[in-house]
């Protein structure tokens, strides 16, 4: 209890009684005393007085506790004191305080009960703030224990745990500044490394950690040695980038984009990798050719150097020419192919990570469209300027003296390299076709011109003797056809048909895929075609089997062609007969052929030969070089037009034996002629015509006509005219149009569309008269072979006006046939050292037949007296010599045979009759018409319709002359 009070003490709290006894003498005032309350209690009361008692205290007195009611009414006491009056208040105011008293001791003895009952409250709460000031105390004590057993001692252990964890991160941020200080030496190992994302990672992670301990004094200064070490880097990087221009790298490449996308320059990067690739291209193309320019200058002269890269090209010798051409594209293969292989990493790139990051940011995305959209517009621009740089290469030299052979792997090579073109961005290359045409064109002017007066030599030098080539020969086996014998897929050039016809698979692979890892499309691989071409027999035939199984080999029909198997065809008509030739039939009709002691081995001269080959050579060039087609094309047909002229120049021009109207030149075949002298020929070279006329230029694309060669003798009757040189040559011809005939397809292929109506004129009107010229050629030695003047002669002995049926022939019919015979024999003779086709000793047996016939019409003709019977015998006479003739000749029908009948049946014609023969039958000539109508009809018909007649053949004639 006493620590209770003495709490209260200390916390200034006091008793009830102790508290009233503290008030204030004014405030005990107010408290009436006990006996006061006595005296109080013991008056009167009236309790509407004691109201208005109250009632008239001044308000005042109820304000507030601090009020001096002895001030007050001491300051309200007048200045002239009156004791009565004073009395009297004094009196009023004690009836006031009494009443305030008397009402105040009502109150509380009505409040009485609750006031012992809070004071109770009041006891019992003191007793319990004792008891609550004991527990205090005690628990202070204990507190005090804790503190200083526990609290003291655990806390101090937290203190110098937080002490330690504050030393162990110093000690840490310390280590870190120590590596910081020494990132220098460990960045310049990684870029020697050339750990560029390495690098640059631990640069911006130094750079972050920088600024994490900025507030180091230490390494204040740290940020901007790291900014210039992450800007070196970059350069370095860049170099680095430079470095996949050529000879591209996948891990080195992948390391520098990584490294540009860790610093977030993935489209700066590719923009520098373009500008690398047109430096790489420059540089390249300017090194190649400066290294073979001061090689071929042979001095240390370096004026070179400083030249312009176009001005340089010129400098490149003839001899350096092709390697340096080769060299170049091999340099610029390795950049395309480069870029080629770098377009492959990104489009893989993005593949992985599209698949990977199905949810990627917008700036990644706009960075991989930005990069795809760059490299594809890159592949034009790359390509252009190696087009651009290959173009200034190819005019910066005149190719027009180069040799064929240099000029072809010059055209290969810029084939290849168009097609590269082609594969790497779908480019037709213009640029590179323009440059190569224009070379190409004033190239080939100058080869074709020296190959026409080469050919004209060959020609003037030819003595049209045969050429032995093996039977089986085919123009493919040519060194200049190589180029053909392969199925050709469009990346095989010329020269490497041979390298890729082994492998048929690879063919089907682009130049990209075949050579993407290793090996250079440019290689020029070793030719040795040349030394594998066999086309010549051993001396004249391939084997000594061979020679002795040419007779058995005649005995089967396996090589007899379809159509001599069939039915033969008129050549006049073109109808066949009604009734099939007999298996020996066929095999006397191969007897014809005059060529049983040789192989079917084709008929062609070292002229011949030369001209195929030079066919392959142009064709050659063409396939490669498309944009002159046509100008090739149009001398291809040129060889052959000259060839054509020179063979019927030599050969069959006879204005005698052309003007016998016997059609043996056609019109298209005149035509032909015609064109060739006039744009072909030169003229005035021949002396013809004076040098005033025509323009140069149009000489220069004129060749002087070929004259024959004085070895060639074609008047001698024992070698019938020089037939073996004839057939020779002739069958050379159509040899040579077959070969032109069989690469139609080819030529088709080559030539523009627009163009190609030139090439089927060419073939439908020159290539297919070839075989036409066996008929102007062969028909002079038919005409000289025979003497069909002596048989005129012999004719004109004969009577013609018997009386009488003769069952005997005349003697001429006899001669005429001895002279085939003979005709036959010489054939043979000829035959042994040239084989006659049997087309050809169809045409020279025609021209011999039809010329006996005509003279037979001719002899008859002249005859100024003739009966019935003479026109029967007439007819005995020639059904003998065709009867004769037949054993002959396998020619099937005898030609002009109706020709001779028709004319002798003539004379048994009436008046009539014989108006209407003269117009259908104007084969006849006006004599052979007048003779009939003299001779036969003159002994029983009038002068008059004699002379009617004479006029109808004169008017019949008129239209000739």
């Amino acid at each position: 209890m006493q620590k209770i009070k003495s709490l209260m003490a200390r916390q200034g709290l006091k008793s009830p009684q102790e508290s009233m006894a503290d008030l204030s003498p004014v405030e005990n005032l107010r408290i009436p005393s006990k006996e006061e309350l006595r005296e109080v209690r013991e008056q009167p009361i009236d309790p509407q007085a004691e109201q208005e008692m109250i009632d008239s205290i001044e308000e005042l007195y109820y304000s507030n506790d601090s009020f001096d009611m002895v001030q007050h009414e001491l300051e309200k006491l007048p200045p002239e004191l009156n004791l009565q009056e004073l009395e009297e208040y004094r009196d009023k105011l004690k009836k006031q305080q009494t009443s305030v008293s008397k009402k105040v001791a009502d109150l509380i003895l009505e409040k009485q009960p609750a006031y012992v009952k809070e004071l109770e409250r009041v006891t019992s709460l003191q007793t319990n703030l004792q008891l609550a000031a004991v527990i205090c105390t005690n628990a202070r004590r204990q507190l005090s224990v804790s503190k200083e057993e526990f609290t003291e001692a655990s806390l101090g252990l937290l203190a110098n745990q937080r002490r330690r964890q504050l030393l162990t991160g110093l000690l840490k941020s310390l280590r870190t500044i120590k590596t910081l200080q020494r990132t220098d030496v460990r960045l310049s190992e990684m870029l020697e490394e050339e750990d560029y994302p390495g690098a640059i990672q631990l640069c911006l992670e130094c750079q972050k950690a920088a600024s994490t301990f900025k507030h180091y004094s230490c390494i204040s200064e740290l940020n901007s040695k790291l900014q210039d070490t992450l800007e070196q880097i970059e350069e370095q990087l860049d170099v680095a980038l430079s470095k996949t221009c050529k000879n591209f790298d996948v891990s080195h490449y992948t390391k520098v984009q990584l490294a540009y996308t860790l610093l977030g320059k993935t489209q700066t990067a590719m923009d520098q990798l373009h500008m690398h690739f047109t430096q790489a291209i420059h540089n390249t193309v300017f090194q190649v050719v400066l290294g073979y320019v001061e090689l071929c200058a042979g001095n240390a002269d370096t004026k070179f150097q400083k030249m312009q890269y176009k001005d340089l090209c010129t400098h490149i010798t003839m001899d350096s020419y092709i390697p340096c051409l080769t060299d170049l594209c091999k340099a610029l293969w390795e950049v395309m192919v480069s870029y080629h292989r770098t377009m492959q990493w990104h489009e893989e790139h993005d593949k992985q990570d599209s698949s990977h990051t199905p949810a990627e940011s917008d700036e990644s995305v706009v960075d991989r469209s930005y990069v795809k959209k760059k490299l594809e517009h890159g592949l034009t621009r790359i390509w252009q300027d190696v087009q651009l740089k290959v173009k200034a290469y190819i005019l910066g030299t005149d190719m027009s003296n180069f040799k064929y052979d240099d000029f072809i792997v010059v055209l290969d090579v810029i084939s290849r390299l168009m097609q590269v073109g082609e594969e790497f961005c779908s480019s037709k290359s213009e640029v590179l076709q323009e440059s190569i045409k224009r070379q190409s064109v004033n190239y080939f002017k100058n080869y074709h011109r020296a190959r026409l007066e080469e050919l004209r030599m060959f020609l003037e030098n030819e003595t049209w003797e045969l050429c032995p080539v093996k039977s089986n020969f085919n123009i493919s086996q040519l060194h200049e056809f190589k180029f053909m014998g392969q199925c050709r897929s469009p990346s095989i050039s010329p020269s490497r048909q041979a390298v890729s016809s082994g492998s048929p698979a690879q063919d089907e692979l682009s130049l990209f895929q075949q050579f993407l890892q290793e090996g250079n499309p440019f290689e020029l691989p070793t030719e040795k075609e040349e030394e594998t071409e066999d086309v010549l027999a051993s001396n004249g035939y391939e084997s000594d089997e061979l020679e002795k199984n040419v007779y058995q080999d005649y005995d089967s029909d396996s090589d007899v062609p379809e159509e001599l198997k069939q039915d033969y065809v008129d050549e006049q008509t073109g109808d066949a007969p009604l009734k099939s030739a007999s298996r020996e039939t066929i095999r006397s009709k191969k007897k014809s052929d005059y060529n049983l002691n040789k192989a079917n081995a084709p008929i062609l001269t070292n002229t011949t030969l030369n001209v195929i080959r030079l066919v392959g050579k142009y064709m050659q060039m063409m396939s490669i070089l498309k944009p002159i087609a046509f100008d090739v094309i149009h001398c291809v047909s040129q060889l052959f037009d000259y060839y054509l002229y020179a063979v019927y120049t030599f050969f069959g021009r006879n204005d005698m034996y052309e003007s016998s109207g016997l059609g043996l030149i056609s019109s298209r075949l005149r035509t032909t002629l015609n064109r060739i002298q006039e744009n072909l020929i030169d003229m005035e070279a021949l002396g013809e015509t004076s040098g005033v006329h025509g323009a140069a230029e149009d000489r220069k694309e004129k060749v002087p006509s070929p004259h024959l060669s004085q070895m060639v003798v074609l008047t001698n009757s024992g070698t019938l005219y020089g037939l073996a040189q004839r057939v020779v040559a002739t069958e050379s011809l159509v040899f040579l149009a077959e070969q032109f005939e069989s690469l139609q397809f080819q030529l088709d292929t080559m030539m523009p569309a627009a163009k190609k109506p030139f090439l089927q004129q060419f073939y439908s009107q020159t290539v297919s008269t070839a075989s036409e010229l066996r008929k102007p050629i062969y028909w002079i030695v038919a005409a000289k072979a025979i003497d069909y003047e002596q048989m005129l002669l012999l004719m004109a002995g004969v009577k013609w006006d018997i009386r009488e049926i003769m069952s005997q022939h005349n003697v001429y019919v006899d001669v005429l046939l001895k002279e085939f015979e003979q005709f036959n024999k010489r054939l043979e003779d000829v035959s042994r050292h040239v084989r006659i086709p049997l087309p050809v000793s169809n045409v020279l047996w025609e021209h011999c037949i039809r010329l006996a016939n005509r003279t037979l019409v001719e002899g008859y003709a002249n005859v100024k007296k003739c009966s019935n019977e003479g026109r029967a015998l007439m007819q005995l006479d020639f059904q003998q010599f065709l009867m004769k003739l037949e054993k002959l000749t396998d020619l099937r029908p005898i030609p002009d045979k109706e020709f001779v009948e028709t004319y002798i049946k003539a004379y048994y014609l009436t008046e009539n009759d014989m108006e209407q023969f003269i117009k259908n039958h104007r084969e006849y000539s006006m004599k052979q018409l007048a003779n009939l109508v003299n001779v036969c009809l003159g002994s029983h018909i009038n002068k008059k319709a004699r002379q009617k007649l004479l006029a109808a053949i004169d008017d019949i004639d008129r239209p000739k002359r």
